[in-house]
C-alpha cells in the first residue's frame, strides 16, 4: 500500500508577501534583541576590566578613559539599529513606500495623458488609421494563384537504397548506415507527398517534417496520427495530384506497384551482399536508362561505398 501524501497548502502571492514580511521583521526584532544584551554585558564588561582590576587605566581619549569612549560608540551603533528597525520602520514602512509609489503613479498617468492629448491634435485618429490600412495593403503580397500541375508535368519518382542483390531491409530496419544518403534523401523528398505502406510507417519514430506522408494499406481501421490513409496507388496518386513530384518511398511491395507509375527512379546503390527480407524489384533496362551516376567511396562516417543512380522511363 502507497502512503497518502501530504500536500502542501498553496499560498496566495500577496500573503506569502505578507509572510515573508513579517519574517524578515521578526528577524531584525531578534537582532535588536541580541545587540541590546550584548551591549549591556560588554558595557559591564568593560567597566569591571577598568574600575575593578585595572586594565588600561593609563588610557585616555580626549580626556575620557577608553571604555567610556568604547561605551559611547557602542552605543551610537545600537541606536542606529534601533532606529533602523523601530522608527525607519514606523515611519517609512510598507505602506509609506505604498503610498509613494500610488502617487508615482498617478503622476505617470497624468503625464502620459497630456501627451496622448498633444498627439490626437497633431495626428487625428481617423487619419492615423486610413494611413495603416493604406500600408498594410502596399505590404500584402500580390496572390498569384499557382496552376494545378498537369499530369504531363508531374514526374511521379521512386527512391531508395538497394544493396547489389537489390536488398532493402531486414525486420523492417535498414541494414546499413549511411549519414550522407540519409541527408540527400531529406533534401530530394522535403517538400512534396512522401507515399509509402503501412510498415515503412511505422518504422519511423515519428513522422517526417515538412513531407506529406500517405499511407497505403488494405485495413480499412488503419488511423493513425500524422498520415493520410488510402487504399491503392491510384488514390494516393489522387491525394498527390497538385505535387509536381511526389516520391514513393517503399517498402517492398509498394515499390514492384510503383514500377508501373512512375517516371523516375533515385536509386542508392549500396555496393555490397546482404542478407534481406525486403527487396527492391529488377529495373529493367529497355524501359529504364542511367541518366546520373555519381560514385561515394566507404570511410570512417560510412562503412560501404555507395552510388547514387538517377534512371528515367524510356
Amino acid at each position: 500500500m502507497f502512503s497518502k501524501r501530504k500536500e502542501t497548502p498553496q499560498i496566495d502571492p500577496v500573503q506569502r508577501e505578507l509572510y515573508e514580511h513579517a519574517r524578515k521583521r521578526i528577524v531584525q526584532k531578534k537582532r535588536l534583541f541580541q545587540h541590546f544584551i550584548v551591549f549591556l554585558v560588554g558595557s559591564v564588561f568593560f567597566v569591571i576590566l577598568n574600575l575593578l582590576i585595572g586594565v588600561g587605566k593609563e588610557i585616555t581619549f580626549f580626556g575620557l578613559n577608553w571604555y567610556i569612549v568604547a561605551i559611547v560608540c557602542w552605543a551610537f551603533l545600537f541606536v542606529l539599529h534601533f532606529c533602523n528597525v523601530w522608527l525607519f520602520h514606523k515611519f517609512m514602512g510598507a505602506e509609506w513606500t505604498s503610498n509613494q509609489m500610488e502617487r508615482l503613479i498617478a503622476k505617470q498617468k497624468a503625464e502620459i495623458e497630456l501627451i496622448q492629448k498633444d498627439v490626437d491634435q497633431m495626428y487625428p485618429k481617423n487619419e492615423l488609421i486610413k494611413k495603416k490600412e493604406e500600408f498594410i495593403k502596399q505590404k500584402q503580397p500580390k496572390i498569384i494563384e499557382k496552376p494545378l500541375v498537369t499530369k504531363s508535368e508531374q514526374m511521379i519518382t521512386m527512391i531508395a537504397a538497394a544493396g547489389e542483390n537489390n536488398a532493402l531491409g531486414k525486420d523492417n530496419d535498414l541494414v546499413w548506415h549511411l549519414p550522407d544518403d540519409f541527408k540527400r534523401f531529406k533534401q530530394l523528398t522535403t517538400g512534396h507527398h512522401i507515399i509509402m505502406g503501412r510498415k515503412t510507417f511505422e518504422s519511423f519514430p515519428k513522422p517526417l517534417p515538412n513531407r506529406v506522408h500517405v499511407v497505403i494499406t488494405r485495413n480499412q481501421d488503419y488511423k493513425p496520427d500524422g498520415a493520410v490513409i488510402v487504399h491503392s496507388m491510384d488514390a494516393a496518386l489522387e491525394i498527390a495530384k497538385d505535387d509536381p513530384q511526389p516520391f514513393i518511398i517503399g517498402g517492398g511491395e509498394i515499390y514492384k506497384i510503383g514500377m508501373e507509375y512512375s517516371d523516375c527512379i533515385e536509386l542508392t546503390r549500396v555496393h555490397g551482399t546482404f542478407e534481406a527480407d525486403t527487396f527492391f524489384p529488377e529495373i529493367n533496362p529497355e524501359i529504364w536508362t542511367i541518366e546520373n551516376k555519381e560514385l561515394h567511396g566507404a570511410d570512417e562516417r560510412h562503412e560501404f561505398a555507395f552510388t547514387y543512380l538517377t534512371y528515367k522511363k524510356k
